[in-house]
């Protein structure tokens, strides 16, 4: 009888990667885990039991073929569990790194539910992908024919790649522009190195591009190029911009020197770490926490990017605070320990009430109480009267999450529909617009969320524009 390949998770411990050591990451941007090997991601992979009703495929936003290709892992098939990846998810190796599996497939794994502690899916996705990079079972993107009709991609962040990928896969012409000059959006200036190496963001951008997708890149559109323009251009356009304005905060002295904004303070460091570029704000120290008492305003995970950041930059002191408590801050667990780990301080249940000095020197806090549950369920915050005190802090970052930029302002197109929250208007499920021809998906439709519903989103809207273009040479062929 052939020995049982599955079902190892009662005589099998869950087991990460192994982690490097906190003194030791802190010094550098590179990736704090380490790569499975061989063995250990198939003795990991066996430990999914192959259940009737797969809530890990079902909770993961593009209802990958999780336990299928974990089988495939723990025999040996390493090649054939990349493909059966692949198949469903256009960047399974950015996934495997940045997604919050603890929220979403590993947080539902039965396993897990049963005590026994959840499948690594993460850690082994990331591994078959980056195996199939090391082995070359990533193949150029060839499609079977041309088409002549051509797309327009507003953005080149997770979205907009993943419709890119699948509308040059079918044969269309493909055209991305891009506000930076790296293709990648959030994944290559916002997120930093040690969640996400930047060569795995570039080497997904050069298949595209070598695959005939055309990038058009350090593009405003409403000042470099209109919007009418390029969809003059193009049978379709979809608008995948993400969520780029940041939320700011008020209060006494909130306009001093040395308080910035998260997606600044990011941008600037990826460029310097990352990928060796000069930048002024960060040379001249106005970005770079070097020496410093840091305080972080938020409780997500660009606040923990932020922190995390400080940190390897050789801050003096990092502070994060957060208005609500451990258990209900958005951001994940998993980031939330390496940071403690690094050296970060929490402070729960504190809110911003002021600063202090004209270059800031000290952040007003109050101190907060979680009163009754609000409209989501989770409980509001309250002030604690007369509980303020003073925070040293050369350096104040605001991470308070990000809106919708006012597009039909900033492209002079007054007819795009919008909701009241500022993002565009359009069908979940086809990332249907209003205007003929013109589609939107990710962060400008849902506000800001996760890079797995951008990836599904830039998916499902490929799948629409094929479907509407053969509709429309359908009719035209009658």
């Amino acid at each position: 009888m052939a020995k049982q390949p599955m079902l190892k998770f009662v005589t099998t411990d869950r087991q990460m990667p192994e982690k490097r050591g906190a003194d030791l990451r802190k010094q550098d941007f590179d990736e704090i885990y380490a790569e499975f090997a061989a063995t250990k991601a198939a003795e990991q992979a066996s430990r999914c039991s192959q259940c009737g009703v797969p809530y890990c495929q079902s909770h993961c936003p593009l209802h990958n073929n999780i336990p299928d290709w974990l089988r495939l892992t723990a025999t040996g098939r390493l090649q054939e569990a990349y493909e059966t990846s692949q198949a469903t998810n256009t960047f399974p190796e950015i996934c495997g790194r940045i997604c919050p599996q603890d929220r979403l497939c590993e947080g539902n794994c039965v396993i897990e539910q049963s005590g026994h502690g959840t499948v690594t899916i993460g850690s082994v996705e990331k591994y078959i992908t980056d195996t199939a990079w090391e082995q070359g079972w990533v193949q150029p993107i060839t499609p079977a024919s041309e088409r002549k009709e051509s797309v327009g991609i507003i953005g080149a962040g997770p979205g907009g790649l993943a419709a890119a990928d699948m509308l040059r896969r079918a044969g269309l012409q493909v055209t991305v522009y891009d506000r930076y000059d790296r293709a990648g959006g959030l994944l290559t200036y916002g997120i930093p190195g040690f969640k996400l190496e930047k060569d795995v963001v570039m080497r997904r951008c050069e298949q595209l591009e070598q695959a005939g997708v055309r990038f058009v890149q350090n593009c405003n559109i409403g000042e470099d190029m209109s919007f009418e323009e390029i969809r003059a251009q193009h049978d379709a356009v979809v608008i995948a911009t993400g969520v780029y304005k940041s939320r700011d905060l008020g209060g006494p002295g909130s306009g001093a020197q040395g308080i910035v904004k998260a997606i600044d303070y990011l941008t600037a460091s990826n460029r310097a770490a990352n990928f060796g570029d000069t930048v002024p704000e960060f040379e001249s120290g106005e970005l770079n926490a070097a020496g410093k008492k840091v305080v972080v305003i938020g409780g997500g995970d660009t606040a923990m990017d932020c922190v995390r950041t400080a940190i390897r930059q050789g801050a003096e002191s990092v502070k994060c605070l957060y208005r609500r408590d451990r258990a209900n801050m958005p951001g994940s667990q998993r980031e939330t320990q390496n940071a403690e780990e690094e050296g970060v301080v929490f402070e729960w249940l504190t809110a911003p009430k002021g600063f202090k000095g004209d270059a800031v020197n000290a952040v007003t806090v109050q101190k907060m109480r979680l009163g009754l549950p609000d409209a989501s369920g989770r409980q509001s915050p309250e002030l604690i009267e007369g509980s303020d005190y003073d925070e040293p802090a050369d350096l104040v970052i605001k991470a308070l999450g990000f809106e919708p930029e006012d597009l039909p302002t900033l492209w002079g197109c007054p007819e795009l529909e919008v909701t009241r929250w500022g993002t565009v208007k359009a069908e979940f499920t086809s990332g249907r617009t209003a205007l003929p021809g013109v589609y939107a998906v990710g962060d400008i439709v849902r506000g800001a969320s996760l890079v797995v519903w951008a990836i599904k989103d830039g998916r499902d809207c490929a799948d629409a524009i094929l479907a509407d273009l053969n509709a429309k040479s359908a009719i035209a062929a009658e």
